[in-house]
This record gives C-alpha cells, sequence and structure tokens, in this order.
C-alpha cells in the first residue's frame, strides 16, 4: 500500500553532532515538555556540561525552531519530490500516494516530533512560528491541489479541510502505533487514502 522506496532522498551523511542533540531534545521534549527540561539536563543527557550546548544552539528556544522548522522544510521538499516524480507517470493517484506514503513513513520515524510539534508549538519564537505556519501552508496545499486534480469538483477549502483531517489520522502514531511498523505503515496508508477518496 505504501511507496517504494526508490523515489526516496538519496541516504542522509553521517548524523552530525549538532542533528544528534535535536534529536535528544525531541525525545527529552516528547516525554516532560519543553519548560520541564532545562540546558543542564540537555547537556548532562548528552554527555556535556550545559553551557556547552551553546556552541551548537544559542538556546533552549532557538534548538526548539530549529527543530520544528526543519521537519516542516523537510515534510515540503520530500513531499514535493515525490509528488513530481510520480505525477511524471501522469497518474494523478499515485501522486497523492506517494504524498501518503512520504508522510505515514515521518509519522511513524519521529513520533517523538509529533508530539512536540503538537504540544509545544506556543513556545515556539514568534518569528519561528510564522515560518513553520507558511511551511504547514504550503505543505497542506500541495496535498490539496493535488487531491483536487483527482476530484475538480472539490472546493479547495474542502480539499484543505480532508488534507488536515487527513494528517490527524496519519498523525495519531505516537498513540495509535500498536503494531509493528511495516503493519501500522500499511494499516495508515490504507485508511489514508480512504478518508481522501471520501472528500
Amino acid at each position: 500500500m505504501t511507496e517504494s522506496t526508490s523515489s526516496a532522498r538519496p541516504p542522509r551523511p553521517a548524523t552530525s553532532r549538532r542533528q544528534q542533540l535535536l534529536d535528544l531534545a525531541a525525545e527529552m521534549f516528547a516525554r516532560r515538555g519543553f519548560h520541564g527540561v532545562s540546558v543542564t539536563d540537555l547537556g548532562a543527557a548528552a554527555g556535556i556540561s550545559g553551557p556547552a550546548l551553546y556552541k551548537h544552539f544559542p538556546s533552549k528556544d532557538a534548538i526548539l525552531a530549529e527543530m520544528l522548522v526543519s521537519i516542516s522544510e523537510e515534510l515540503l521538499s520530500v513531499g514535493r519530490a515525490r509528488a513530481a516524480s510520480a505525477a511524471e507517470t501522469g497518474d494523478v493517484r499515485s501522486a497523492l500516494a506517494a504524498l501518503v506514503g512520504w508522510h505515514v513513513d515521518f509519522a511513524l520515524a519521529h513520533k517523538a516530533l509529533i508530539i512536540v510539534q503538537d504540544r509545544d508549538w506556543s513556545s515556539l519564537p514568534d518569528e519561528a512560528r510564522e515560518k513553520v505556519r507558511g511551511l504547514q501552508r504550503d505543505y497542506v496545499d500541495l496535498w490539496a491541489t493535488t487531491l483536487q486534480e483527482l476530484q475538480p469538483e472539490l472546493t479547495l477549502d474542502r480539499a484543505r479541510a480532508t488534507v488536515h483531517a487527513t494528517f490527524g489520522l496519519i498523525n495519531s502514531t505516537p498513540r495509535s502505533a500498536r503494531v509493528p511498523d511495516e503493519e501500522m505503515r500499511d494499516l495508515l496508508a490504507e485508511m489514508a487514502m480512504r478518508a481522501l477518496d471520501a472528500a
């Protein structure tokens, strides 16, 4: 039910220390909340002093900002690439399935980031919040316009509403992923496509 990984991005280079710190912070923020984790806590978990974190990030706010801006950029850029690759065949449904497959893969691999995005959104600095909003609008519209190509009778508002509802389904992974990832991937992809068909 999911797209082949052949259209995925090339493998990432070895994880940088900066990315390791972001991944660690995401896990800690997801467990304890942004305000429940101090710079000292992050440093201790990373095996460095709290102040040593400032070599990588100017503040804890900057960690949260980079974390949520970067995932929004990744969702949009990879989503565009996958949809465009699938659309080259002239099959719009394959493009929509490619978007679903990408988002399902992301949601299963990044449950902590989904929790942080949902719970700590209000803690984002204003500039980062506006950037994330813009990226998310573009991502929703990528899905919505693809859906409209399949269902031309849909208004843009209804297409967007359908996409948001589908995201809610897919982004349930922190609570709903109770079976092995492969099984959950197929289940979510099938349910998401049915939800989009019901628009």
